[in-house]
Parts: structure tokens; sequence; C-alpha cells
């Protein structure tokens, strides 16, 4: 089954990889597919968008052919895990710039505050189904 929701991540970014495990738990609709930036898929997306193919410092969520990115992209995929977590939506109320602001900071000191791993996580033989390569 293809997910109708598409999240690209920094697959060595260990707040991104804490990020897609926080979803993958709390996913009960299967309602997302995951890729990693530094993979096949994601390396495709940055090179159709003309975007730089090794800055991988944005949350990205494909909803069809519309493309979220950094804290709309994030507050988005809350809105559509439902529950408590459809209440983070109410912060699209924030304008972008300073939103986005935020993002930046935490993006850029990600793996100062958080750490790296020198290679993508590799899913379990249960959810490989949930990644593109």
């Amino acid at each position: 089954m293809v997910a109708p929701y598409i999240i690209l991540f920094d697959g060595v970014c260990n707040l991104c990889n804490s990020s897609v495990q926080f979803i993958l738990k709390r996913d009960r609709m299967n309602l997302f597919q995951f890729a990693s930036l530094q993979g096949h898929f994601g390396q495709e997306l940055l090179r159709a968008r003309q975007w730089k193919q090794d800055h991988f410092n944005s949350f990205i969520l494909l909803e069809g052919s519309i493309i979220y990115t950094r804290s709309t992209a994030v507050l988005r995929v809350c809105k559509h895990l439902g529950g408590i977590w459809g209440f983070a939506y109410a912060f699209m109320i924030i304008p972008k710039f300073l939103r986005d602001a935020i993002y930046n900071l935490i993006a850029k000191n990600r793996y100062k505050w958080f750490g790296r791993r020198e290679e993508c996580w590799v899913p379990t033989p249960e959810l490989q189904g949930k990644f593109l390569s």
C-alpha cells in the first residue's frame, strides 16, 4: 500500500531519526512513508526541485503534488497524526518567518545538540515497507 504522505528527513541526524521513530509509533492509520534525503528518492526530489543535493537541514512533507518544508511540514505531520498531536497545528497561526526562524536555529545546531550517525538508520524488516529507497 502506498501511503498518502511521504516524509523526507536527514538520515544521519539523531533528532531526525528520533522524529521518524516518534511518527512511526503514532501513525495508527498508516498515513506516512519515509525516505532519507541522502537516499535515491530524496536525491531525485532535491534534483528535480533544483535544491542543493548536499543540504539536508529541511524536514520535507509531500502531500500528493504539494511540498511542505520546515515548520509547516512538521505542523502538518502533527495535524495528520491526529489526537492530541493535532492540536499542535494551532501553531500555524504564528507567522511562517517566526516559526521557520526557530526551526532553522534547531536545524543549524541539531548535530551539536543531538549528535549524528555515521550512516543512515536501517529500518527493521517489519518497517521496511514504510521506507522508500
